[in-house]
């Protein structure tokens, strides 16, 4: 005689804390990425993680809430590494090019979600966005690469104003912004040959 046995089914395992909040945030981000910000909602979102909506309302507000927390995350979790190179102009041009190829997509993605009215239901000011999910991590990423430069003896970061030191991070992310797409090399190479490194050899003479 033949035992008939019932296959027992996978253990779905519960999600919680940060693993659960990271799920809800990469979900909140392929609905952005598919959709679009005006397109998306809590219920969209939910059913993409799996989940209910009392469970995103229980960490986000809104959707607005959401949507920059979930470009804040996914912004972190995918980092540019800082080049080493050797020279100042080395890491420069390796970490800007790597920048405009990596978040070109990114910054894209965020401005069609600023445009579609992620701004307005935040009340948040363009700046203020950006410093929220841009900028998170560039700043002590950029900080390596001149203290290099300063240990090497090519830069004195106490002559040299900060206003110069964030010149060509800000000069290849507004281009991403007015254009949505990777910095050409050339422009890149104009920013630090042409621009950057002048200015600060004027600030150490």
């Amino acid at each position: 005689m033949t035992v008939v046995t019932e296959v027992s089914k996978p253990v779905r395992r519960r999600r919680h804390g940060e693993q659960l909040e990271s799920a809800l945030l990469v979900a909140g981000w392929d609905e952005l990425v598919e959709v679009g910000y005006a397109r998306l909602t809590m219920e969209s979102v939910a059913v993409r993680a799996r989940t209910s909506e009392p469970v995103l309302y229980r960490r986000w507000a809104n959707k607005d809430q959401l949507v920059l927390a979930a470009m804040e995350h996914h912004r972190k979790a995918n980092p540019v590494a800082v080049p080493d190179t050797g020279a100042l102009r080395g890491d420069l041009l390796a970490y800007l090019t790597a920048v405009s190829e990596t978040l070109a997509g990114f910054y894209a993605i965020a401005a069609a979600a600023a445009f579609s009215g992620l701004l307005a239901d935040t009340g948040r000011t363009p700046a203020q966005a950006r410093d929220q999910i841009v900028d998170a991590q560039q700043l002590p990423r950029v900080r390596v690469i001149y203290q290099r430069a300063q240990d090497r003896g090519e830069l004195d970061l106490a002559r040299v104003p900060s206003a110069v030191l964030a010149m060509p991070f800000d000069l290849v992310r507004h281009d991403m912004l007015m254009d949505l797409k990777p910095v050409e090399p050339a422009r890149i190479q104009s920013i630090v040959d042409e621009l950057f490194l002048p200015l600060v050899r004027n600030y150490q003479e």
